[in-house]
């Protein structure tokens, strides 16, 4: 049982016995005692004063004398106004210090049969360009999302939703045949990503010099500036033919599909090797391609049930104005679908594969509107969970020169920012002499992968998702202040110390005895490691990783601090130096536990 538990029933006993009164838990108001009050814990006693019909002084005298006579855990109080400050007792530090240390998942809670079911549905890309420093931000946050929900005792299934169908894809399949000489991921050297992706820009670049000169013969039509470029966009040879190939890929064209087919192959290998990289990973992987179908099936269905209705062109809409909303496309007059189409499509499947209790889309926020739409349609559609879908919409990543965009090839490309970060972490390593002696290069190799994507994970997932960010990579890898790198250092140096421990004869104890010494910074330290369940709990409800990122920086702050004041392994008692190893190797424990969440590694040395 938990200190905090422990003083919450007695509380109840006490308000009882005091006053006669039965409470609830949730009236027991327990929080940290605030820095320039004496005390560990203080008890709110403004609810209790209706029953004790005296003043708060009075009542918090009452319950505190109370509580002194009846709970071991609570040694002394003081009383400020209608605030209780409860001294805690050093055995019951000792006991949860105990208690922290014998449990190897400390403040997380696992999944059993009856746990409900939540879906992750993160990364979403479009294989027509490898991916960026966007899709990096959004992998990192749904891979999150995904321990840090399995540690509030969800079940997880992560999945992906490749757009792999669409005039995007055309348009760079269309720039390969026409451009390509047959040109594979083997003969050019380059991942089968970057290759398809510098068609897509290829694409673009022939494109607009259509647009451009169409544009200039029609005005010298007599035909204004603007009705002139918007018809160009649309007349312009290469997107007819694209707009062509898609509807020969949606016939089943096999010459088209078979190129489609080819050319995804060398994109998904590229993908593959990237999210390697990355360290994310998917139960289920759901393609557009196979998704599209089971949508315009979904939509006919409701189109026959009076849920949507057909224009004169043929084309497929949903009156949305009843909910304060405008008409959606959902069939083109062609009979072409839309994203909403195949995200009706897919949602219709995972339903059919999984017992979904909770559905998650890690999408940006320039898709807010798109999952309002999609909640209200599939809750009309009877999806259960279609009306509480969560879109978890994160803010751009911008960088200091602007924003990225993908048609004109100026984005940060993911494979390159990774291997930046990783050699710059190489870098730095070098640069501390003798940091790395004696070790081997693979391992050195080894820290410097860890050590740079544990800068880059950090300093994208310790910024509230919601807010756009800018981006800096030099910033991300300081090994001091509020970066990835600072926290992975204090665990490699609280693994030295219980090395060099071991190596002297030391050995941890299993359980502290209860009469040990504990000084104020020593009880801080404990105070601080029993909130990490609360701070799991809260990046639950919230769906925020930068919650256990800034609770992680937050704790190892403040180790570095007792660090700093007092020593370990040269502790001027035995008792003392026990105490400190147990409190060192459960920071590490619990900075391991947090940085996991983030899906970031922590070395044993650095």
């Amino acid at each position: 049982m938990s200190i905090e538990t422990a003083i919450s029933s007695a509380v109840m006993s006490a308000i009882k016995q005091l006053y006669g009164q039965d409470v609830p838990e949730k009236m027991v108001q327990l929080q940290k005692t605030r820095s320039e009050f004496e005390g560990n814990l203080t008890l709110v006693v403004f609810p209790f004063l209706k029953m004790s019909k005296k003043k708060p002084e009075d009542t918090a005298q009452e319950i505190g004398d109370f509580l002194v006579a009846n709970e071991p855990s609570v040694a002394g109080f003081n009383v400020v106004k209608g605030f209780l400050n409860l001294n805690i007792a050093p055995s019951a530090w000792i006991g949860l210090l105990n208690t922290i240390h014998a449990d190897e998942h400390f403040g997380e809670k696992q999944a059993d049969d009856n746990s409900p079911l939540v879906m992750i549905e993160y990364s979403s890309p479009n294989t027509n360009k490898p991916l960026h420093l966007g899709h990096v931000r959004n992998n990192l946050l749904g891979w999150s999302l995904a321990q840090i929900m399995a540690a509030n005792g969800y079940k997880v299934v992560k999945t992906n939703i490749v757009n792999d169908r669409g005039i995007h894809i055309c348009k760079s399949m269309l720039a390969w045949q026409k451009w390509g000489n047959g040109e594979t991921p083997e003969s050019s050297g380059k991942k089968g990503d970057h290759l398809i992706g510098d068609y897509y820009v290829a694409f673009d670049k022939h494109y607009r010099e259509e647009v451009r000169a169409l544009t200039e013969q029609l005005m010298a039509e007599g035909i204004d500036a603007e009705t002139a470029e918007k018809r160009a966009k649309e007349e312009a040879p290469l997107i007819r033919e694209a707009h062509d190939m898609l509807v020969r890929w949606e016939q089943g064209d096999k010459e088209v599909r078979d190129l489609w087919q080819m050319m995804n192959s060398w994109v998904y290998a590229g993908f593959d090797e990237t999210y390697r990289a990355l360290g994310v990973a998917f139960d289920k992987i759901y393609y557009e391609s196979e998704t599209y179908l089971e949508g315009k099936a979904k939509v006919e269905e409701g189109l026959e049930r009076g849920l949507f209705f057909r224009k004169e062109d043929g084309s497929v809409w949903a009156d949305l104005t009843s909910d304060g909303l405008d008409q959606k496309l959902l069939l083109r007059s062609d009979g072409t679908s839309v994203y909403m189409t195949q995200d009706i499509g897919t949602a219709d499947m995972r339903f059919r594969d999984y017992p979904i209790d909770k559905m998650i889309y890690v999408v940006g926020n320039e898709q807010n509107y798109h999952f309002q739409v999609l909640s209200i349609l599939l809750d009309r559609l009877g999806f259960k969970w279609g009306k509480e879908l969560v879109h978890f919409s994160y803010g751009m990543v911008e960088l200091p020169n602007g924003k990225m965009k993908s048609r004109e090839g100026t984005v940060v490309d993911a494979d390159d920012l990774i291997a930046t970060m990783i050699a710059d972490a190489r870098q730095m390593s070098e640069d501390k002499v003798n940091k790395l002696e004696g070790i081997s290069e693979e391992e050195k190799d080894q820290i410097a992968r860890i050590v740079g994507m544990g800068a880059l994970k950090y300093f994208i997932l310790k910024v509230d998702a919601r807010k756009n960010m800018l981006f800096n990579p030099e910033e991300s890898i300081d090994f001091n202040g509020n970066t990835g790198p600072f926290i992975q250092y204090t665990h490699a140096r609280i693994r030295s110390i219980l090395r060099k421990a071991e190596a002297e004869g030391i050995s941890l104890p299993a359980v502290l005895e209860a009469n040990m010494p504990v000084n104020q910074k020593e009880v801080d330290l404990i105070q601080k490691l029993n909130e990490y369940g609360a701070a799991v709990e809260q990046a639950g409800k919230d769906y925020s990783p930068s919650g256990i990122a800034n609770y992680c920086y937050e704790l190892t702050k403040q180790f570095n601090q007792f660090y700093h004041d007092f020593s370990i392994l040269n502790a001027d008692t035995e008792e003392e130096k026990k105490v400190r190893l147990v409190l060192a190797a459960n920071v590490a424990k619990v900075i391991r536990q947090g940085m996991r969440l983030l899906g970031i590694e922590v070395p044993e040395r650095m």
